[in-house]
């Protein structure tokens, strides 16, 4: 049976993109996205949480996002989720969940403002791992 891992999420970047290339000159970025989620209680409360996501971008589309992002930016993406496992100094067996991202839309600074902004998408296809060649030039109005 085959699995299925996709995930989409919309939140606006923790940090800047950190841009950093493989030995074999591929590019990657890496940022942190941070996720609202609004509700109310049954008492009545509106509560807000914060979730943190670490995400990583591969080849032209990380190129393209730590040219256009920054912090604070809002992004709608689409990817899969990958689990690193190593050991740490002590030899305990640690692991960490992070979103691979194999599409990325530019979205305006703060998702809460109702302002008309153009959106900007950066599109890698269906997955941006460092083996995929494919590339669609976005169209970006800057």
């Amino acid at each position: 049976m085959i699995g299925l891992n996709r995930i989409f999420l919309m939140g606006n970047l923790t940090r800047d993109p950190e841009l950093r290339y493989t030995p074999n000159g591929t590019a990657v970025a890496s940022f942190g996205i941070a996720v609202n989620r609004r509700y109310t209680t049954k008492e009545g409360d509106r509560k807000e949480e914060v979730d943190f996501f670490e995400v990583e971008v591969w080849n032209k589309q990380a190129e393209n996002c730590n040219e256009y992002l920054a912090k604070g930016r809002g992004v709608l993406l689409e990817g899969r989720l990958k689990q690193d496992r190593w050991e740490d100094e002590s030899g305990n067996k640690r692991s960490k969940l992070k979103i691979v991202a194999s599409t990325i839309q530019f979205l305006p600074r703060n998702l809460d403002d109702n302002t008309k902004t153009e959106e900007v998408s950066a599109s890698m296809g269906e997955d941006s791992s460092p083996e995929d060649e494919h590339y669609s030039e976005p169209n970006l109005p800057f």
